[in-house]
């Protein structure tokens, strides 16, 4: 039989079939966005005073976030295509939401092109090295974008503030850094460097959440919880540091972050406009027809080799 739009029952089967595998393949593949928006819906109803006025209606947001991450693919193999070497530094106070827009930037992009660098605190021999040089080991080769989640301006924010370094290693650092950076931009290296900054109270209320979720708390550090106490010092160290460091080579874009929705949208639009880029021509991909053989049988695979079948 053939059906309405020239297809046999069996086509038409095949058709629903294919579309509906389809459907169930994009929502799979929102539900981790989607995961981590039940947070922020939280946030706003147990504090929603603090996120009045802030809010952004969620289908503007997931439909201009999409439409953004699809930008960042077309970027993404500009990079690649060109050989450009991107580096994107996220500073902030702690829980300023740096982490929430790197992982929407990398979401959909490929890691061998695009990698997160979050170093962890200096070892007894990194303590030894010029302080630039464990940096500069996660530098991008040609075709690769490196977000640096925190960066060499540890120096002149936690490490001053909590006197892990000296004012003498500050001044230093002060001294180096703009020459470091002209001369990776020199070196042909893109940089941008923001800034995310939200209020004492935002800050005080995302502490709060953490300590109350057993899933968060791990987030949570001795030291974050001593920057809390140190808001004003933090601030200073902040001031000193935009105000020495801006230069015409790497400006710093300061991205106004209470709101989390907003920021990460913000940052990602602006991100797209300092890095030009155009359509790649991809050739055609065809899938060849699998090959068959009359002797091929698939051995089975014993009982005791299977994970459980609990869900």
């Amino acid at each position: 039989m053939i059906g309405a739009e020239g297809m046999t029952e069996d086509e038409s089967r095949w058709h629903a079939a294919s579309v509906e595998a389809i459907r169930r393949e994009l929502t799979d593949s929102y539900d981790e966005e989607l995961e981590l928006e039940l947070e922020e819906a939280r946030l706003d109803h147990l504090n929603p005073e603090a996120h009045a006025g802030h809010g952004l209606d969620r289908r503007v947001y997931f439909r201009e976030l999409l439409r953004l991450q699809h930008e960042l693919v077309r970027l993404q193999d500009w990079v690649k295509a060109n050989g450009l070497r991107v580096v994107v530094l996220f500073e902030g106070r702690d829980s300023a939401g740096k982490g929430g827009v790197i992982k929407r930037i990398t979401q959909r992009l490929n890691p061998r092109i695009c990698r997160v660098a979050a170093l962890p605190a200096p070892n007894e021999r990194e303590r030894t090295q010029w302080y630039f040089q464990r940096y500069v080991a996660h530098l991008p080769a040609a075709g690769e974008i490196v977000l640096f989640d925190r960066s060499w301006y540890n120096r002149a924010g936690v490490e001053r503030v909590m006197g892990f370094c000296t004012e003498d290693d500050v001044e230093e650092f002060f001294r180096s850094v703009p020459e470091f950076e002209r001369m990776l931009v020199r070196s042909g290296i893109m940089l941008v460097k923001y800034w995310f900054s939200i209020t004492d109270a935002e800050q005080e209320f995302r502490f709060r959440m953490r300590i109350e979720d057993p899933l968060k708390q791990w987030k949570l550090s001795p030291m974050d919880v001593e920057s809390r106490r140190r808001w004003e010092d933090y601030t200073h160290a902040k001031e000193d540091m935009l105000a020495r460091t801006h230069i015409p080579e790497a400006p710093w874009w300061v991205v106004e972050a209470v709101d989390k929705k907003r920021a990460r949208l913000n940052c990602i639009s602006h991100l797209l406009t300092q890095i030009p880029y155009g359509d790649v021509v991809h050739p055609p991909v065809h899938l060849p027809p699998r090959e068959r053989h009359a002797d091929y049988v698939r051995a089975p695979i014993p009982a005791e080799m299977h994970v459980p079948s609990l869900y």
